[in-house]
């Protein structure tokens, strides 16, 4: 099972909305990418971003769906955002930098804050 599978299962499993299950899951992704960042390992930090891509694919997935409740715009924001991160991703990936993983960390909090907020 995924990162962002065994998350989903995890939180609804609590009774949670949906709109928290995915702020919770974003919020989750975005510590462990902190974490990355504060500790300087190599593995610690391939394995936030694959986690956070596993996430983000799963967001891209649903917005991609025909039979998805959400209306047009919302999908097509969503979208975007997705192809943001998965090129904040690949950023972070081959040229080591710091600021594509801060901007992941912020694309999630920022996201989480907004679906809680609603």
């Amino acid at each position: 099972m995924s990162y962002a599978a065994k998350t989903y299962a995890t939180f609804a499993k609590a009774g949670m909305s949906q709109r928290d299950l995915e702020a919770s899951a974003l919020l989750k992704s975005a510590g462990a990418l902190q974490a990355a960042l504060t500790a300087g390992n190599e593995h610690t930090r391939e394995a936030a971003l694959t986690n956070n891509r596993s996430l983000w694919t799963v967001f891209a997935a649903a917005a991609e769906d025909d039979t998805s409740a959400l209306p047009d715009a919302v999908r097509a924001n969503l979208l975007a955002i997705a192809n943001l991160v998965f090129s904040l991703t690949m950023q972070a990936i081959t040229s080591k930098a710091n600021e594509p993983l801060n901007a992941l960390i912020n694309v999630n909090r920022e996201l989480a804050a907004g679906l809680r907020r609603q």
